[in-house]
This record gives structure tokens, sequence and C-alpha cells, in this order.
């Protein structure tokens, strides 16, 4: 049986098809922002990280190794039994420790702590509340329920930087904790992280 359809609907069906053809091109879907969802991401990835419009302008983005799903030995980081901290001048220490906190030649792979932490970046709320405390990275990574400042900065070294920890007793690990101190009095939580939709996600974000 044969039958015409009428001029409008006629028009829907044409409309219908260039619509459905259009859909299928590469070119059309990649302008289109409801489309498909993108492939689940690989174990370890940050599942923000497309969604992030700041992500590329990220000096620790592709070079963190945080994400990886290596455990940390919690001896390696965790104060050793009769630990006593390298003692100097306190003002002698943090000048010390700033510098350090900016050499990459700390790590092996090129990061320093300011790399990360940069105008405070980086640093979770309770990185404002006195040490000891829970801290993600430490519990993530060795199991570890709190930590003082000096095993932070030891984490720190393990984790982000892929490095070994300083000697416990010498001057570089006092020097280091010094200055981290010093930028944790400055510190004042970014009243917008609890409103980013990626900072719960990043297996990155609350690490210190």
């Amino acid at each position: 049986m044969h039958f015409q359809l009428k001029p409008i609907a006629r028009s829907l069906v044409v409309a219908g098809a260039m619509a459905f053809a259009l859909a299928a091109s590469p070119g059309f879907a990649a302008q289109n922002p409801c489309g498909a969802k993108p492939a689940a991401s690989k174990a370890g990835a940050n599942p923000c990280a497309a969604k992030n419009p700041c992500a590329a302008k990220n000096p620790c983005a592709a070079k963190n190794p945080c994400a990886a799903g290596d455990k940390v030995d919690p001896k390696l980081v965790t104060r050793p039994k009769g630990y006593k901290p390298y003692k100097a001048d306190h003002a002698t220490l943090i000048k010390e420790g700033k510098a350090l906190w900016n050499d990459t030649r700390l790590s092996s792979n090129g990061l320093s702590c300011n790399t990360c932490h940069t105008g405070n970046a980086a640093f979770a709320p309770s990185f404002a509340k006195p040490y000891p405390h829970p801290v993600a990275m430490a519990k993530e990574k060795g199991g570890v329920k709190q930590v003082h400042l000096d095993e932070m900065v030891q984490f720190c070294m393990v984790v982000p930087m892929a490095a070994k920890p300083l000697g416990w007793e010498s001057r570089e690990l006092a020097a280091l904790t010094a200055y981290t101190a010093e930028v944790q009095k400055k510190f004042k939580p970014n009243p917008c992280a609890a409103k980013n939709p990626c900072s719960a996600k990043n297996p990155c974000a609350a690490k210190k």
C-alpha cells in the first residue's frame, strides 16, 4: 500500500533523520554538552579531571604519583622508638626549611613542596588544626589514623615526591618541619572548598 505523508509530517520525518545522522557523527558528538558520558576512569585516575576547568593548570596533575594504589610501609613514615628531633636555633631552621620547601632535588620526580602548595593550594581544611590529627593520605596509604607534623612531612617525601624519607634525626627534617609549621600558622581554610563538587572525589585533594 502506498501513501503520501502530509507536508508537515514529511518535514518532521526528514528533520528527525537529519538529527539522528548528525548525532551519530563525531563532530556533532564533540560539540554536544549532553552527549555520551566519558568512559569510566582507570583505577587511580582523578574522577574529576575531565570536569575540573583548572586541571590543565595544576602543576602536579601529570607528576603527582599520590593517585597510585601503592601502599606505604608505616614504619618508614612514623616516628621510630627513641626518636629525638634535631635541635638548632628555631629561626635558622625556619630559614633553611623555606629553602628546602622550594628544592626540587628532594624528590625523584621534579616536585618540591611548593610545587603543589603554592598559595596554600592542596591543603585540606584540617591542615589548620594542631598536630597530631587525622590525614587522608596517612590513612589511605599507610593505615595511620593520625600523624605528627614531621610524620606528615615524611609521608609527602615518600608519596607525592616519590623519594626516600628524610633521616629522622636529620637537620633537613627538623628544618622542613619548622617551616611547614610556619606555613600552617598563616593558613586559612578555603571557604569555597566545600562547594567544589570534585574536592571530595579527588584522591589527592585532602591529603595534608
